[in-house]
């Protein structure tokens, strides 16, 4: 990356820029090399100067939120990663004829916007209750659990582009799937609109603690981890699978198959991503070898990995 283009972003951005940045200091998991540029920024209007600058200096940009869902190289991310301020974290209610519309902030926490939604007896997002990260992030992988997922409540998305600027797409132009999102190419979302209806309170508050015990009787508490490694396939369960072939407890380094829960990988001693990425290939290799089934990461894997790693 050119000193010109560091000098631009300096002088926009002054001290919300940083160079070389430890990502690890910014991830869920407490792992990630450095980050070329890492800047945070709090408007649509700065995110779209933002990505003129890299698009004219032909350097990428990736947006990271509260670093949950992802897996970062140890070599780290070249070219600017981009964190999304608390100007892009406004939570805004509004009537509908279903109900209520709630347009929230990409980076907003979606824990926030389901405590909010419950407080106001709106029912639609019980099945988060406890899903951690950011609207935004939420969103990229059509986040759910215990029969729901974020596609069912979604009424539109808001997001800047290099050329166009802020666009919105309603929920007609979306394409979701199990743990997936169709982003449209070179879009960064800023904004969720979702769309709720009036439910009973008791009811309401019923499913979101039937939602926390679950998740809280299975889940590893207490030890650094990015959430579900690997998506359930059809009709089964990964962490089913991977306690079947014996791998409840493995280690690699410092990272170790949770004995809490086998589809979650914990930071148990200062993991590296390296780590983390030997655990999830015997993972696969050995479920395929004994149950012949395929399993797909749910996380995402970012950065500058090696060829064939």
């Amino acid at each position: 990356m050119s000193a010109t283009l560091h000098d631009e972003l300096r002088k926009r951005f002054g001290e919300r820029v940083r160079f070389d940045e430890p990502l690890s200091r910014h991830t869920s998991f407490r792992i990630g090399g450095p980050a070329d540029v890492w800047i945070e920024v709090d408007s649509a209007q700065e995110l779209h100067e933002l990505q003129r600058i890299a698009r004219h200096g032909e350097v990428p940009v990736f947006v990271i939120g509260i670093g949950t869902n992802v897996l970062v190289s140890d070599r780290g991310v070249r070219g600017i990663v981009v964190k999304l301020g608390r100007g892009l974290g406004a939570i805004e209610w509004e009537p509908s004829p279903q109900g209520m519309r709630v347009a929230a902030g990409a980076a907003a926490s979606f824990k926030k916007v389901v405590l909010e939604a419950a407080a106001r007896d709106l029912s639609g997002l019980e099945f988060a209750e406890g899903i951690p990260g950011s609207i935004g992030g939420g969103l990229l992988m059509n986040a759910g659990a215990f029969g729901g997922e974020m596609s069912d409540v979604v009424e539109s998305i808001e997001g800047v582009e290099a050329e166009r600027g802020v666009s919105r797409y309603p929920r007609s132009e979306l394409r979701f799937g199990y743990r997936y999102f169709d982003l449209p190419q070179g879009l960064i979302i800023t904004r969720v609109t979702f769309g709720l209806r009036p439910g009973v309170h008791d009811e309401i508050r019923a499913r979101m603690a039937d939602a926390k015990r679950r998740r809280e009787s299975k889940q590893p508490l207490g030890l650094p981890n990015a959430g579900s490694i690997f998506k359930n396939p059809p009709g089964e369960y990964a962490g089913r699978l991977i306690d079947a072939v014996g791998l409840k407890g493995t280690r690699c380094g410092g990272a170790m198959v949770s004995e809490a829960h086998a589809n979650f990988i914990v930071n148990v001693d200062g993991a590296r991503a390296a780590d983390v990425k030997s655990l999830m290939d015997r993972i696969v290799s050995e479920v395929w070898s004994q149950k012949r089934v395929r399993l797909v990461p749910e996380i995402r894997l970012v950065g500058d990995w090696e060829i064939g790693a």
